[in-house]
């Protein structure tokens, strides 16, 4: 089974996500906002995708705050992690945006808040996973 990891700082949206993941794309979920736990994940492997939160309000690295893209930037820099796929997920969906966080970032997709077609969601992830 394969596992998508949640960065998410909104617990609501994060246990939205993981119930649509697991219920319609029979996933396995994890989530943190925890920056030092993403990366200890995605260096072991444990995670076959990652859903990054732009904003993630609360998240510190090395004592400075990060966002989800320098988070993004971070994990597609780094050899070990570079080729696990990363889809953004944002509130602040402004015309635009879309290719600037993609580009700013290395991410490989990018997803808008609120989730309103489940499907969609789920499909967007599957396409994206290793071996889809």
């Amino acid at each position: 089974m394969q596992t998508v990891l949640i960065v998410e700082d909104d617990l609501t949206n994060a246990r939205v996500f993981s119930k649509i993941l697991t219920k319609r794309g029979g996933l396995a979920v994890k989530h943190t906002e925890n920056v030092d736990e993403v990366i200890e994940i995605a260096q072991s492997g444990e995670a076959d995708i990652i859903l990054m939160d732009v904003s993630l309000s609360r998240s510190m690295y090395q004592g400075k705050a990060m966002n989800g893209i320098q988070l993004t930037q971070l994990l597609k820099a780094d050899e070990k992690t570079a080729s696990l796929p990363i889809i953004l997920v944002t509130a602040h969906a402004m015309e635009g945006d879309r290719e600037n966080f993609l580009k700013q970032s290395g991410a490989d997709g990018y997803i808008s808040k609120p989730v309103v077609d489940h499907q969609a969601f789920v499909d967007q992830i599957m396409e994206l996973l290793p071996g889809a």
